[in-house]
């Protein structure tokens, strides 16, 4: 089950945010699935509808984004996630990038959990000229 879900959490990163392909929101985001922490650390996301709201923001704050994995551990029905966002130019033309996990639960091939933390401070000071 470990390997089909490290599988699963590799296909939502490439699929959902390196391809854009909103239709894999709704065959791997379970109908009462919830994500926290994303876009802000006290955000909950209810079901797919929501997540795609959130997608959609997301992108259109950074529409060359990319996500590379770094590690993918699982363990029973969860999957940690250690990724780097590349997110495009800053307005002075820097590189920006976000470190940042996903700790994510997968039931019946479904996200049916999922938390989040991400280095928004790290791209504050890129757009700042600081990092």
């Amino acid at each position: 089950m470990s390997e089909t879900n490290k599988a699963l959490a590799r296909r939502w990163f490439e699929e959902v945010w390196n391809q854009r392909k909103v239709p894999t929101i709704d065959e791997l985001y379970h109908p009462d699935g919830q994500s926290k922490g994303l876009p802000d650390p006290d955000s909950v996301i209810r079901g797919p509808e929501a997540f795609k709201q959130v997608h959609r923001n997301l992108l259109s704050s950074f529409p060359d984004q990319h996500i590379s994995l770094e590690e993918l551990v699982a363990e029973g029905d969860w999957v940690a996630v250690r990724w780097i966002a590349s997110l495009g130019l800053s307005p002075a033309g820097k590189a920006l990038s976000m470190n940042g996990s996903s700790f994510i639960r997968f039931q019946q091939g479904k996200i049916i959990e999922g938390w989040n933390q991400m280095d928004f401070t790290k791209v504050r000071l890129q757009m700042e000229d600081k990092a």
